[in-house]
């Protein structure tokens, strides 16, 4: 679990009252939460509800409508570079030149963020993601397992104090999902925070310290997995589509309807 952010410490992620709207659409409608250092945070909702638009506001992507964004308490409209430089990104398809090898592609991410790695440390960060037999390979032929899990390498490259990971394991087999967890774990017991965005339910109580669920731009409810399901569990909406005993995704569930979203 997480260890709490220090009092007088800056939590690493701050979001306060934010508002993001699409012309006259609002679609994130005064959320506010706060991640703290070496804490999973998941960001739980329907499609639609809201998610990759804070995201986006988080990465400076998309400006906001009113609300504020500190990243290490630094504001990221105001001093956007900042800001980012304290953010790795990890999407949901990766979108990596298919012709690389795994190698040109660590050297060319590292230049990015003005790191130079050696071969060396090249090969000890492969292995320690398990594709240290694959680093001649063009990333197009690795699996969608191995392509995800040098994602995230990427993405904590330059050992940002905050990751955000847009639904990481999407698409991938229990053995790959379960090695992106441990992976996720790992980074965090180096001492970073990770927002990560996903729709399952197992995947949430499994490794996130907190979550939030929200729906319509709204934030529902906020706390640690064990918390939500005693704290709903008696809610009628949740009973209503509990099968035994309550879970995770009944309180979601109960808590955003059973509509099918698009």
């Amino acid at each position: 679990m997480s260890e709490a952010t220090a009092p007088g410490e800056a939590p690493v992620l701050d979001v306060n009252d934010l508002h993001v709207a699409y012309g006259s659409r609002t679609v994130v409608n005064g959320i506010s939460f706060q991640i703290d250092r070496g804490e999973i945070f998941g960001l739980l909702g329907p499609n639609g509800a809201g998610k990759t638009s804070t995201l986006s506001a988080i990465e400076g992507l998309v400006a906001p409508a009113s609300g504020s964004l500190l990243v290490d308490g630094i504001d990221v409209r105001r001093r956007p570079l900042e800001a980012k430089s304290r953010l790795g990104v990890q999407l949901q398809s990766s979108s990596f030149q298919a012709e690389l090898s795994i190698v040109q592609i660590a050297e060319l991410y590292a230049g990015l963020y003005g790191l130079r790695l050696s071969r060396a440390q090249i090969s000890e960060g492969m292995r320690t993601i398990g594709l240290e037999e694959e680093t001649s390979k063009r990333f197009k032929q690795l699996s969608g397992g191995q392509q995800q899990r040098l994602a995230l390498f990427v993405a904590a490259i330059h050992e940002p104090l905050l990751l955000l990971l847009d639904e990481p394991t999407a698409g991938l087999d229990p053995q790959s999902r379960r090695g992106l967890w441990r992976r996720i774990e790992h980074l965090r017991g180096e001492g970073r925070s990770i927002l990560l965005t996903t729709h399952s339910m197992e995947e949430a109580q499994a490794v996130c310290d907190r979550v939030g669920i929200i729906d319509h731009g709204a934030l529902l409810t906020l706390g640690a997995p064990a918390e939500l399901i005693d704290r709903h569990g008696k809610d009628p909406r949740v009973l209503d589509v509990a099968h035994g005993d309550v879970t995770l995704e009944d309180v979601f569930i109960g808590l955003t309807g059973s509509e099918f979203r698009d």
